[in-house]
C-alpha cells in the first residue's frame, strides 16, 4: 500500500517538472509560464535549457513512480530542485506568474516529502 502510495505522489511531481518543457518551443512559451519578457538571446537560451532540463527530471520523476530502483535517485532530484528554487525564493517579491510557481512547488515539495517518508519507511520495513 506505502509503495503505492509513494509512486502516486511521484506523479503529480513528475507533472509539474515537465510544464516548463514548454518553454523550450520559445520565447511566447516561456513569457505565459512566468509572465516575463525572454526576447533577449542569451537569457532566452538558458531559459529554454532549463525547461529542457526540468523535462528531463520531470520525466525522471514519471519513471521513477514505476521503477522503484529510480525513486532514491528520483526523490533526491525532486528534493535538491524544489527545496534550492523555494530556497532562493524566499523572502523575495514576485509577480503573479511566479506566485503560482511558488504554490505549485510548496506542493510539490508537500508531496515528495511524503514520499520520501514512505521510502524510509518502506525500506525500514523490509
Amino acid at each position: 500500500m506505502a509503495s503505492k502510495l509513494l509512486s502516486a505522489l511521484l506523479v503529480p511531481v513528475g507533472l509539474i517538472h515537465m510544464l516548463p518543457l514548454a518553454g523550450v518551443l520559445g520565447a511566447e512559451r516561456l513569457a505565459a509560464l512566468y509572465g516575463l519578457d525572454f526576447q533577449e538571446p542569451n537569457l532566452l537560451l538558458l531559459m529554454r535549457s532549463r525547461a529542457l532540463l526540468f523535462g528531463l527530471l520531470g520525466a525522471l520523476l514519471l519513471f521513477a513512480a514505476w521503477r522503484p530502483a529510480l525513486q532514491p535517485l528520483a526523490l533526491l532530484g525532486g528534493l535538491l530542485s524544489v527545496g534550492g528554487f523555494l530556497g532562493l525564493a524566499a523572502g523575495g517579491s514576485y509577480n503573479e506568474a511566479l506566485r503560482r510557481v511558488l504554490l505549485v512547488d510548496w506542493v510539490a515539495l508537500a508531496c515528495l516529502i511524503l514520499a520520501l517518508v514512505l521510502y524510509l519507511v518502506g525500506r525500514r520495513g523490509g
